[in-house]
């Protein structure tokens, strides 16, 4: 046995294989697509996963102006910005943070629906910051990134 070792392997930045992956939005439910891009960002699907490591994939999704809300979402959930003056709390509905993705003065990739959304699933901190950021939304089904070889996923087939 003194010449066996057996140490448990933390993955580092270094270490860490990431890949771009293309998930198509058309149809789906906004949380559940959400969700489980939450945990391809993370890199919770791969088996080198780590918590306070950036080991996920890159994530560009695509048609996401054809994503779904169940029931009268579009209309009636109310996201609250505050901007730090007297009455200065502002109500939006997933339908104008939508609309505002049609903006021609946003960054390419840039989506508030999904922003807003994703930010709740992933960790409040430098981490979660640092990860929102490989993830690229375009409402079309066209994007910029045919140089990194994305490969095609069906979100509907992760757990």
């Amino acid at each position: 046995m003194d010449t066996l070792s057996y140490k448990t392997l933390t993955p580092n930045a270094e270490n860490v294989e990431r890949e771009w992956v293309v998930v198509d939005a058309t149809d789906q439910v906004l949380g559940r697509l959400c969700a489980k891009v939450a945990k391809l960002l993370r890199g919770k699907y791969k088996p080198s996963y780590s918590p306070f490591v950036e080991c996920g994939d890159h994530v560009i999704i695509i048609n996401a102006d054809k994503v779904r809300l169940t029931g009268k979402k579009w209309t009636d959930r109310v996201y609250l910005n505050f901007t730090g003056y007297p009455g200065g709390q502002r109500e939006l509905s997933p339908e104008r943070l939508l609309q505002k993705s049609f903006n021609k003065h946003l960054k390419a990739g840039y989506n508030p629906l999904y922003i807003r959304v994703m930010k709740g699933m992933l960790p409040k901190n430098r981490l979660g910051r640092r990860i929102i950021e490989n993830m690229h939304v375009y409402n079309g089904a066209e994007h910029p990134h045919q140089a990194q070889n994305p490969k095609v996923i069906d979100i509907n087939k992760l757990k």
